[in-house]
């Protein structure tokens, strides 16, 4: 169980690793247009998956010649319960922690600068 706890934690201490967990809350997303938003390589951003993966955090599947990333919301389950067995903190509740993820992603987008003409 420690373990499993460990790599979670350490997965979500990078911030890049977080906004692409912020970007599947959406839906399920191809490694490339998780990519997109990024300022690094493809090679790059597919280590971070690789560790998001190796967390339990999301699943890979090759759907014809794409690779596609889904979200599994359940992974941050036992570490939501570690953090409630110390009392000071209010007990995490996923749907409501989704919802400011949500809210968060609408946030970035509606101030991300236009790409019109």
């Amino acid at each position: 169980m420690t373990d499993a706890l460990d790599t979670v934690f350490a997965a979500l201490a990078d911030p890049t690793r977080r906004a692409i967990l912020t970007m599947l809350l959406e839906d399920d997303m191809a490694v490339t247009d998780v990519a997109e938003p990024f300022e690094m390589s493809l090679a790059g951003i597919s280590k971070h998956l690789a560790i998001l993966a190796g967390a339990g955090l999301i699943t890979q599947e090759k759907r014809g010649r794409v690779k596609w990333c889904k979200l599994e919301p359940d992974a941050l389950r036992a570490a939501s319960v570690w953090m409630q067995g110390f009392g000071q903190f209010e007990p995490v509740n996923l749907d409501a922690f989704e919802r400011f993820l949500e809210a968060e992603l609408q946030q970035d987008a509606s101030e991300a600068p236009f790409q019109g003409d």
